[in-house]
């Protein structure tokens, strides 16, 4: 049974009571009372409490009923679990005088936790006794237990935009602006109210452009910057690499300066809130008459005149969707592609998007609403246009939008609302891995599984509804599949102001903060460190923080609470920055009897773990991506209740992994200095799903761990991910893998990029569940196209050809039906050997094309033009100068001008990039 936000752990408290009448416990005729009781209690109250949850505006005396058996439940429930605890690990001791000293200690617990139950049982009664005072109206159950997909017209709204929300004319003011003949650096300013679209018409404008510059980046500012670790990022975003050595943010500006000083780049500076921070972000992008651009998108007239140098030419003042754009916008994403409203929704759609004031976000989040229930009817388009508020939005104002939000968010099943609200833990602008959530939603219990279904299944299903509603916004996707997400700066206004009323998460910024939630009325259950908070670490705030059970800290913050103090965590982030050098101590966490998932992103950092890990019998994720650690746990294989496991660098495959039967998903960096014996244990994790294997510093297995490894890959039958990432050259004798007689038949992706084969394997034509595809062949003739063209569910390939000197690929008729992107590389020039076939990949989206400049011979591959879906074609000259080459920059020039012409002549008339 799921937590909820407003209700707290009721639910699996209900669960746990349960657990305590059942047949183990029934000795326990004391506790066994009391949990009768309250188990009684609590239900009867369940019923109005889940009523409750529905509703936006409670009377004051039954939300301050409500809050308090919320926070009721979280401590009946830590009783509980320390009660249960005592006696699991009463049970595991060992010797009569620790027997006896265990039971005398157990007895004693018993009574104190029985007491403290009984202290919250009268609370409880009294509250409950106030409840008939309340009159409640009934509300519709929104539960929904089936699998639900990303809706494809999601995509359509975030990546064709241009289509959609009437961007064309800006779009095209902005190029000209930008494009002009002016050689000196030109700044432009996008500016406009929250949910007008900055971002997305930016990002068209760095889309169309894009390809005319040498280097380009988008980063987002955000209103608490952090300037050194943006300007960090920028670094990475560049290709400039590893910059841990530099500390400063004068140096980190002198690396920029230097290596932006003879490029012609394209830099994109979103949501800029401060003047200060532009003052110093400027100084990195340097005047080098090349006729480099910089975008700002703010919300704000004076930080867009500062960043032009008050040139109101190059300031874009973002307005409202017109009346025409609104609907277009509202009825794609309602009534589907073909874009045609029943008459019967007409007038109640006019009044709608009067009310949405053409705000986009607006739009789309109602339209979304809508969306998500099939069938709406009349009754309940009229139910949500009376929730819009009285006044129209014709002139937009915060408060009109925040009503606007809220309403999506009231109208989101009970059981996301606590999914959605736990983004908060996350700072603002940030990029979310989809399976970092899911997986922490699964540790801190909102995910609920019926009928036997996965629960990370389930819990992929919650992300792909908050999607569709277009609660949070795609960022990374992957034929169809989400696999990050961001927040809008609105919509985290929201999750905050919703969480402080729920008491569902808690945010510090500095040490104040900390303090501040020190004296708050109800105690911190969730605690997100952000920034640098700084001070002093106090014993009475650290004991304050006891009771939280997900604890993220972020950036270079220099102050967290002792570990030893979150008796009740379950879930634990430590995310830094990647030139921060730094010791994690996680030697405490041997004390933390509940936790479920531990993260720790700290590429530059070293990790001290304890020597034992055997004692979190709970631990579901264990994350770790650091650059060493100064100890590991020898005894990991003893976790019964691991799913997933990420192992540092220079960390081998764990000693009898073959224990480890629970595993789904595993990485290891280091598989040189593997075990045979645990390379071979490999085969008897039957329920690993995703498997992620390395060698550390390029080196190689050698063939008889090799051929251990191939024949446990042929016996993991349910594995749906394998990467294998390490070189070996087809000039090395056979390995098994070349020949593999009974692959996994559920393979959906396969990575074996750098394991160089002389030709496609056979075995790869039995993966009829395949859907990604990258491979390195020495040859690649067509009776091989064809047999990966007959792959039915084949929907992207990368393909490495290192010899195409003798065979050209043609794709014929038929071949690769559903295939979306196709990547073909080589150092020789891959144009002259690869051709298409009229009613080849009928469905190609996207074709990238990689080779070496030096080699190309001026042509184009043939049949591109018989491509029907084809949208973007994309071009990667492989160099190796680091500066500027004048031929480089010629060849470049004449080979998009060839592919320019090629794609005029397609009736899609595809994009072309050259990079």
């Amino acid at each position: 049974m799921a937590v909820t936000a407003t209700t707290g752990v009721l639910n699996p408290l209900l669960g746990k009571l349960s657990t305590l009448l059942g047949e183990e416990y029934k000795k326990l005729t004391g506790v066994k009372k009391q949990a009768s009781f309250l188990k009684d209690e609590l239900g009867a109250m369940k019923a109005l409490l889940n009523t409750m949850e529905l509703m936006d505006n409670l009377h004051p005396s039954a939300k301050n009923w409500r809050d308090h058996i919320r926070e009721m439940s979280f401590d009946m429930e830590n009783c509980i679990d320390d009660f249960i605890h005592d006696i699991e690990g009463a049970r595991a001791k060992k010797g009569f005088v620790r027997k006896m000293a265990q039971r005398l200690r157990r007895l004693g617990r018993r009574h104190q936790i029985a007491n403290r139950i009984e202290e919250l049982k009268v609370l409880a009664v009294e509250a409950n006794a106030r409840r008939e005072r309340y009159k409640i109206d009934e509300c519709i159950n929104s539960s929904n237990s089936t699998a639900v997909l990303v809706d494809p017209r999601i995509s359509a709204i975030y990546k064709e935009a241009a289509g959609l929300v009437g961007i064309d004319g800006p779009r095209e003011e902005l190029v000209s602006l930008l494009m002009g003949s002016q050689k000196k650096l030109k700044v432009v300013s996008i500016v406009g109210f929250g949910g007008l679209g900055k971002t997305t018409l930016a990002k068209q404008v760095y889309d169309e452009i894009g390809g005319q510059f040498t280097c380009k980046a988008i980063f987002s500012v955000s209103q608490r910057p952090d300037v050194k670790r943006l300007l960090s990022g920028l670094q990475l975003k560049l290709g400039m690499g590893d910059s841990s050595h530099v500390y400063e943010v004068q140096d980190i500006i002198d690396r920029l300066r230097e290596h932006l000083k003879h490029k012609r780049y394209l830099i994109i500076v979103d949501d800029l809130w401060d003047q200060s921070a532009w003052n110093t972000i400027r100084c990195a992008f340097p005047d080098n008459a090349n006729g480099s651009r910089v975008m700002v998108t703010t919300r704000l007239d004076d930080v867009a005149a500062t960043a032009c140098l008050s040139d109101r030419a190059c300031i874009h003042s973002m307005k409202p969707l017109e009346e025409q754009d609104s609907r277009r916008l509202f009825f794609s994403r309602v009534f589907g592609p073909e874009n045609v409203c029943p008459p019967q929704f007409k007038e109640i759609s006019a009044q709608i998007l009067k009310k949405c004031g053409g705000l986009p976000l607006a739009i789309i989040s109602v339209a979304s609403l809508l969306a998500s229930h099939e069938a709406s009817p009349l009754t309940e388009w009229e139910s949500i246009k009376n929730s819009l508020g009285a006044k129209s939005a014709t002139k937009p104002t915060l408060q009109e939008m925040r009503g606007i939000l809220n309403l999506s968010y009231m109208h989101l099943p009970v059981h996301l609302r606590p999914c959605f609200l736990y983004l908060g833990m996350y700072p603002e602008d940030r990029e979310t891995e989809r399976n970092d959530l899911v997986r922490q939603w699964i540790a801190e219990g909102f995910v609920c599984s019926s009928h036997g279904a996965d629960l990370v299944d389930v819990a992929k299903s919650y992300f792909n509804e908050l999607v569709n509603r277009s609660m949070i916004q795609l960022v990374r996707t992957s034929h169809g599949e989400v696999l990050s997400c961001r927040v809008h700066d609105m919509m985290l206004d929201l999750i905050l102001s919703k969480s402080t009323e729920d008491n569902f998460l808690s945010i510090a910024y500095n040490y104040e903060d900390m303090a501040r939630l020190h004296s708050c009325k109800y105690k911190v259950r969730r605690l997100s460190l952000q920034s640098s908070v700084g001070g002093a670490t106090s014993e009475t705030l650290a004991t304050s923080m006891s009771q939280v059970r997900s604890y993220a800290r972020f950036q270079e913050s220099q102050y967290t609470p002792p570990l030893s103090k979150f008796k009740y965590l379950r879930v634990l982030t430590f995310e830094f920055p990647p030139n921060w050098e730094t010791t994690v101590d996680l030697t405490a966490i041997v004390r933390l009897f509940l936790l479920r998932y531990l993260k720790v992103w700290a590429i530059s950092a070293v990790i001290a773990l304890p020597a034992e890990i055997q004692g979190l019998v709970h631990l579901q994720t264990l994350d770790l991506r650091c650059k060493e650690t100064q100890s590991f746990p020898s005894d990991i294989s003893c976790l019964a209740n691991l799913f997933h496991l990420r192992l540092p660098l220079c960390i081998v495959l764990p000693e009898g992994i073959k224990k480890m039967k629970s595993i789904r998903t595993l990485r290891c960096w280091d598989m040189s200095k593997s075990s045979l014996e645990d390379i071979k244990g490999l085969g008897e994790l039957t329920n690993l799903k995703e498997l992620y294997l390395s060698t550390h510093f390029n080196k190689c297995l050698t063939l008889e761990q090799e051929d251990a490894l191939v024949s446990s890959i042929g016996m993991l039958r349910d594995l749906k991910c394998l990467a294998l990432d390490w070189e070996r050259g087809c000039s090395d004798p056979d390995s098994q893998l070349d020949s593999l007689h009974d692959p996994p038949p559920r393979l959906e992706e396969l990575y074996l990029l750098d394991w160089e084969f002389k030709r496609v394997p056979k075995w790869i034509g039995e993966l009829y569940c395949l859907r990604i595809l990258n491979l390195h062949v020495l040859h690649l003739s067509n009776d091989e196209v064809r047999v990966l063209g007959e792959l039915p569910s084949l929907v992207g390939v990368r393909i490495k050809v290192s010899d195409v000197s003798q065979d050209k690929v043609v794709v014929g008729i038929g071949l690769f039906p559903v295939l979306e992107h196709f990547l073909f590389e080589s150092d020789k020039d891959v144009n002259v050997y690869l051709s298409f076939e009229a009613r080849a990949a009928p469905k190609l989206q996207k074709l990238t094309l990689q080779f070496s400049w030096r080699e190309w011979r001026g042509v184009t591959p043939a049949g591109m033009e018989c491509l029907p879906c084809l949208q973007h074609i994309v071009v990667w000259l492989n160099s190796t100068s680091i500066k500027s080459d004048k031929n480089l920059e010629n060849v470049r020039a004449d080979l998009e001008c060839a592919f320019k012409s090629a794609a005029s002549l397609h009736p899609r008339h595809p994009s072309v990039s050259v990079y």
